[in-house]
């Protein structure tokens, strides 16, 4: 089976980063309205069991959230014709606290590929922003 490819979820990609600040203040960062709008988009007000709509289309709906641990909803953008699972998670190391992005239910090795940039870019945007700048 290629990697990234699940015989349950599908194409996956996950991607990873520890960040040299308090796991709260990660959190905070990604869950903020600003946080939101750099991973997922603005004008997304998570809330746990509710639907979501950003102000560029992207639809979905957060199966859970649970502070200062993760967050797991559906993402489908305008222009996709299928949804995906997202789950944004934080964790403490030895180094601060670990980022991941993990995603499932895509759609070809292609988009997985694609997913796995947008997610690098994700985490560089939120080092970026706990370093101080935007």
């Amino acid at each position: 089976m290629p990697t990234g490819l699940t015989k349950d979820a599908g194409w996956n990609v996950g991607v990873s980063r520890t960040l040299p600040s308090p796991l709260e203040e990660v959190w905070d960062a990604v869950i903020c309205p600003e946080g939101v709008a750099v991973w997922l988009g603005a004008g997304a007000l998570l809330e746990d069991g509710a639907s979501y709509e950003t102000d560029d289309g992207t639809v979905g709906a957060v199966r859970s959230l649970h502070a200062n641990n993760r967050v797991r909803l559906t993402w489908q953008p305008v222009d996709w014709s299928h949804d995906s699972t997202v789950q944004v998670a934080v964790s403490t190391s030895s180094g601060g606290t670990v980022l991941r992005f993990h995603q499932e239910r895509l759609a070809s090795a292609e988009e997985r590929e694609r997913q796995r940039a947008h997610w690098a870019r994700v985490l560089a945007a939120v080092a970026a922003r706990l370093d101080g700048g935007e």
